[in-house]
């Protein structure tokens, strides 16, 4: 795990230790804490173990996204099942899971808009199962990725094929809680990370505009249609929006307009109410 590391922290990869136990772990058949305690007990893997190893450190030093390799993604309390074709989930993302339950009513309705791989939808669905959860997204192979990690979770989940700008029109003043994690990239910024870059898809990344906000307006204003007066609004954004986003926001009429910082300390979540009348 040590050279692994020290290949994968050459490379520029962020987490190197982490990723080192990862892919050992995946290559081992073994749960990563197991692979740490083997290294503490200095157990030696066997070498098809090795060989494995081999292939997926080549195909990190790379950059493929550790997440492709592994076809897992931690997030919250569940393990999605990701791969190209879909964005990954981040942890700083977890936060809207708890923004959007704090804000959610006992057996009250939420709404996904941008689910990707389910991530937040599935979450919430696991963490309050007295809420009815619904989702949409965009894009065919994303979608695919929802339904499969719905499937395998067992999890009630309302999940659509469908724009975001236009979904679930039967629900139209009848929800509580709308959670969004929509494509904020300013266009023409280029993200540095390769495997954001190279690996995620475009229609989950770029927003729209110069600014990267045409479109999670756009979502917000459906947002604003779908939500129940006094509903709330809880959205990501790229950490240069903590600002813009929600200044946009009072402009469209919502209420209680607060951004919330991630655990690193940048802005990430804008959460707003629907006025009342």
């Amino acid at each position: 795990m040590r050279a692994v590391a020290g290949r994968l922290r050459a490379a520029g990869v962020a987490s190197p230790e982490s990723d080192a136990a990862l892919l050992l772990a995946h290559a081992w058949g073994r749960a990563a804490a197991d692979v740490r305690r083997a290294d503490l007990l200095g157990e030696t893997p066997p070498e098809p173990v090795v060989e494995r190893l081999e292939g997926l450190v080549a195909a990190r030093v790379q950059r493929i996204p550790l997440q492709h390799l592994t076809g897992r993604a931690p997030f919250r309390d569940l393990e999605l099942q990701v791969g190209p074709g879909v964005f990954v989930p981040r942890p700083e993302t977890e936060m809207l899971v708890d923004l959007a339950a704090a804000g959610l009513p006992q057996g009250g309705r939420v709404v996904d808009l941008c689910t990707g791989s389910g991530a937040i939808a599935l979450a919430l669905a696991a963490e309050r199962p007295d809420a009815v959860v619904a989702a949409v997204e965009l894009d065919p192979l994303a979608r695919a990725w929802a339904d499969r990690n719905r499937a395998t979770l067992g999890l009630d989940l309302d999940l659509r094929s469908g724009a975001a700008q236009d979904a679930f029109p039967e629900l139209e003043g009848e929800v509580d809680v709308v959670v969004s994690n929509p494509p904020y990239i300013p266009v023409g910024m280029e993200p540095v990370d390769p495997e954001v870059r190279d690996h995620d898809p475009a229609v989950a990344l770029y927003g729209g505009s110069d600014d990267g906000l045409r479109i999670p307006l756009e979502v917000a204003a459906r947002a604003r249609a779908l939500l129940r007066p006094g509903g709330l609004l809880v959205m990501e954004h790229a950490d240069v929006q903590g600002a813009t986003l929600p200044a946009q926001l009072v402009r469209q009429g919502w209420v209680e307009v607060h951004d919330h910082d991630d655990l690193t300390g940048r802005p990430r979540a804008v959460a707003a109410r629907a006025p009342q009348a």
